[in-house]
């Protein structure tokens, strides 16, 4: 340091001659030099300088020079005259740091347009364009997300993305450009193609982006085709995603490289919406199922995580599985399934309904959105009319229109097998009832049961059979004396009956219980007494759902509909835990739907297979989890006979993340299947949870309000009982799991009655009132404050003052501080949210309220003095009238104003701009945790 000193000051011997004195400029002479340069001075002092340090702080500090220059155009313009030099500097760093700050230079002359026009276009796109291109992988990639940035705030002309955007990124991804340079201009281009939009695309984008899904020599270009290939199919529409695209996307489903087969079904889902329905089921199902079959383990990996939300895809939009069409079936699902199709027509009018034969692609229009609420599973008995929420529509005989009796081609055969009668005409020689044609009360009033696949052994053993294909010969009718079901049938229905007799209290179990009886019972009618029963014909006017022919002369339900309807609708719907003893080919076709195609939902339904995570993933039983409700609602809920069993698998499942994902979902599928199937299937599983691990616990807490909003309230109120539980954890120090608690309890309020909130609610909630964590008893004062708003509003105002009264003992005179600190906090809570109206807070808690001024603790007269200040006073009622109440709050006031503590002074002197309840608790937190 010495040495330094001495090199700038020189001296000579005799100090007293001036003329020998040699001063030389110290290190701040060059430091003025700089201050004194212009700003343009500056820039090309630096720029020139041989340091490299130097240049790239020319680079950082362009947006603050053109800042100080933007008022003359000249200088700006010289400004950027100078970047496009600095643009060709040798150093990498400091075009990449050039490159770095052009989005913000750019959104600068984008703002002083005016003064600097086409700046841009110019002066800076030429260098973005060009550095695409460089030698150094770091300024190309700067250079990319600068581009893409730009694209993205708008900042580039549509014009320049044409003739000088897209030109260079198309010649870039020529054959003979370098590798790396391909693979990252083809991503680019799929990456600007949503930024650009669908004209450009198709013009200028998507013939390369097809050219370059068929590369034979690098397969890098072939993957980031397929990665991005859902983008592209997003933006050029379906019209381009199935001439041009989707014969790429077959070749790269197929591609020798597992990871480009890896790419195509990660992005699946994407390419699927951007087809139609009919290429969605005939042809991209297929190829999804050559991808879960992979050679490679880790296409089979991609494609389950895909599956779920590939078959969501299958969903109407306009009703979410409501309204569905019928498409071609297979040989063996037409064996099990009806071809006729109904029109369902609504119970507001009365509407003729009849059996029209067509062919096996027939449309089914659901007319009736399925109610997601209230509605029920069956309508109440007399309506003759399919159920809103019932899986099949209203069956009558099969059997085509007397005109068409002749031809072949129209008629078509029942596929359930069930005894059909010809349709009445209009003439007298039709309108003899036979001997199986008589009414019965039941079978008139029931309602419509499900039409649910017929059992062969009922099949074979019944006394009907329809012929080879029944086209030309009509059903026989089974003589009046022979037996409709076998002996074993009779013993199967028996030990059903017997199976559900303990469950008689569960209103779905009776209803089964009242088929089964009715059918048994039909099954040992006598035909002699049968023949002899008078024909009875209900009046029109007593069907308030439906409008029958005067001359029909069918019957309604036959003996063995009845029967059969009732066998399966039991196994069908019943609960879980009955038994069915059906054979494994008859549950296998109880999972039949044709809302997607089957071979999809097998696949789905195995992904609960313990072989799956030793062959697929380990965690693949998570996935079904996840996408599980949007598969459920594409079926819709008259499908969830087909999930029912997986999904129960899936709550069982031994890995806690799985049981979680399913937790924290369970109230949208709730949604989804409406309040009878919720009460039948999901309220068992939502029990199962709540007694889970607190992992588990906290997804069902958090939508505790969601759920059970959707169940009926006697069904609500057993869960009265177990919200006790909430409280016990299995880490005490889970605070945040308490807090949910209170948040969840505020919003269960308004589904419970004044008395059970009182009797419920009310002890959770003072218990969390107490918290060890300030956190979880900040949401409690809001929970108590609700509760008192409800309770002084209900009709027996005696739940509300017991309320107040309680909440004075407990906490008011509490012999701990925290206690009577938490009093004041509830109480300023009910003023701020005017819980209760200010002549009753006066009466039933200011008295109690204002006796804390002599209380020993000052954070406890701290915090009165604020809520007296800033929230009492503030209300009307106390600024307008001048009563006793008032007079006794301004001398509590003056007091504590004179008080020791410095802080209590302050607070009740003086009026701070904000202390609401979160900031009082703040800053006390320290010292009430």
């Amino acid at each position: 340091m010495r040495s330094v000193l001495m090199s700038l000051i020189v001296g000579v011997d005799d100090c007293s001659s001036e003329s020998d004195v040699i001063v030389v400029p110290s290190a701040l002479d060059f430091v003025s030099q700089d201050d004194m340069l212009t700003p343009l001075g500056r820039l090309d002092k630096y720029a020139a300088s041989e340091n490299v340090f130097n240049r790239q702080m020319v680079a950082r500090s362009l947006l603050d020079t053109l800042r100080e220059v933007c008022d003359d155009e000249r200088e700006c313009i010289a400004v950027l005259e100078r970047i496009s030099r600095l643009a060709d500097d040798s150093e990498p760093t400091v075009r990449a740091e050039l490159m770095e700050q052009v989005p913000h230079i750019a959104l600068f002359c984008q703002e002083n347009r005016p003064a600097i026009p086409y700046a841009f276009s110019k002066y800076l796109l030429p260098i973005v364009v060009r550095y695409l291109a460089d030698q150094n992988n770091q300024v190309r990639k700067t250079s990319q997300a600068a581009l893409l940035a730009l694209l993205e705030q708008e900042l580039i002309e549509r014009v320049d993305v044409e003739t000088k955007v897209c030109p260079v990124l198309v010649e870039l991804t020529a054959p003979d450009s370098n590798d790396d340079v391909k693979t990252e201009a083809v991503a680019i281009m799929c990456k600007m193609a949503p930024m650009v939009g669908k004209d450009i695309t198709e013009r200028l984008i998507l013939p390369r982006f097809c050219e370059m899904c068929c590369d034979c020599r690098m397969f890098h270009v072939r993957k980031v085709c397929a990665a991005n290939f859902g983008d592209i199919c997003s933006v050029v529409g379906q019209q381009a995603t199935e001439e041009m695209l989707l014969p790429r996307f077959f070749q790269l489903c197929s591609d020798n490289v597992w990871g480009v087969r890896k790419a195509c079904a990660e992005c699946f889902m994407a390419v699927s919406c951007a087809t139609c329905q009919e290429i969605r089921r005939t042809k991209l199902s297929a190829l999804f199922i050559n991808l879960i079959s992979d050679p490679s383990r880790w296409v089979r990996q991609a494609a389950f995580q895909s599956l779920g939300p590939f078959i969501s895809t299958f969903a109407n939009p306009s009703s979410s599985g409501q309204y569905f069409k019928e498409e071609n079936k297979s040989s063996e699902d037409t064996s099990v399934e009806d071809k006729n199709s109904e029109k369902i027509r609504g119970a507001d009018a009365p509407e003729d309904i009849e059996a029209r034969p067509t062919g096996g692609d027939s449309s089914v229009h659901l007319e009736e959105t399925l109610a997601e609420g209230a509605e029920t599973l069956r309508q109440p008995p007399g309506e003759l009319s399919a159920p809103a929420e019932s899986s099949s529509p209203l069956r009558l005989s099969p059997e085509p229109p007397p005109d068409a009796a002749g031809s072949e081609e129209e008629r078509e055969p029942c596929a359930c097998g069930l005894a059909s009668q010809p349709e009445a005409g209009t003439g007298a020689q039709d309108s003899a009832p036979l001997d199986q044609e008589l009414y019965n009360s039941f079978h008139f009033w029931r309602t419509p049961l499900p039409e649910i696949d017929l059992d062969v052994e009922l099949q074979q053993g019944s006394g009907s059979e329809p012929g080879p294909q029944g086209l030309d010969v009509e059903p026989e009718v089974p003589a009046p004396g022979s037996a409709s079901i076998t002996m074993a049938t009779r013993k199967e229905l028996e030990e059903m009956i017997e199976n559900l007799e303990p469950h008689i209290d569960d209103p779905d179990v009776k209803a089964q219980v009242d088929v089964l009886a009715a059918a048994l019972r039909a099954s040992s009618l006598d035909a002699g007494d049968e023949a002899g029963e008078a024909p009875l014909r209900a009046p029109q006017d007593e069907l308030p759902s439906c409008r029958l022919d005067h001359d029909a002369a069918g019957p309604l339900i036959s003996e063995e509909q009845t029967m059969d309807s009732a066998l399966h609708y039991i196994h069908n719907d019943s609960d879980s835990g009955t038994s069915s003893g059906f054979s494994p080919d008859e549950e296998r076709r109880a999972k039949v739907q044709d809302v997607v195609p089957q071979a999809l939902l097998d696949q789905y339904l195995s992904m609960t297979d313990p072989s799956r995570a030793q062959t697929v993933d380990t965690e693949i039983a998570k996935h079904c989890a996840y996408s599980l409700p949007g598969v459920a609602l594409t079926l819709g809920r008259q499908n969830w006979h087909c999930l029912r069993e997986t999904y129960e698998t899936l709550a069982s499942d031994m890995q806690w993340k799985v049981r979680r994902t399913l937790a924290f979902s369970i109230h949208e599928l709730a949604v989804i299947l409406g309040d009878q199937l919720t009460a039948a299937d999901l309220v068992p599983i939502f029990n199962g949870f709540l007694k889970d691990l607190d992992e588990v616990r906290i997804g069902v807490l958090k939508h505790l309000h969601d759920f059970l909003k959707l169940l009926h309230i006697d069904k609500r109120r057993e869960y009265l009982y177990q919200l006790q539980e909430f409280l016990v954890t299995d880490n005490s120090r889970n605070w945040r799991f308490r807090a949910e608690l209170a948040e969840q309890l505020i919003l269960l309020l308004e589904l419970y009655s004044p008395r059970d909130v009182y009797d419920y609610l009310r002890p959770i909630a003072l218990n969390l009132c107490a918290d060890k964590v300030s956190s979880v008893r900040w949401i409690s004062y809001k929970l108590v404050s609700e509760m008192v708003r409800k309770l002084h509003r209900a009709a027996p105002p005696t739940f509300g003052a017991d309320l107040i009264q309680e909440l004075v003992e407990s906490f008011g005179r509490c012999p701990r501080w925290s206690g009577r600190q938490a009093f004041v906090f509830v109480c300023q809570t009910v003023i701020e949210d005017d819980c209760l109206p200010m002549d009753q807070f006066a009466v039933q808690l200011m008295p109690h309220l204002l006796t804390l001024a002599n209380d020993r603790v000052p954070n406890v007269r701290v915090l009165l003095a604020k809520t007296l200040r800033q929230t009492l006073l503030e209300k009307e009622h106390f600024l307008t009238s001048a009563s006793c109440h008032q007079e006794a709050v301004e001398q509590t006031i003056m007091a504590l104003q004179m008080d020791r503590d410095s802080d209590v002074k302050y607070f009740a002197s003086t009026h701070p701009a904000s202390t609401r309840i979160s900031e009082d608790a703040l800053s006390t937190a320290s010292s009430t945790y």
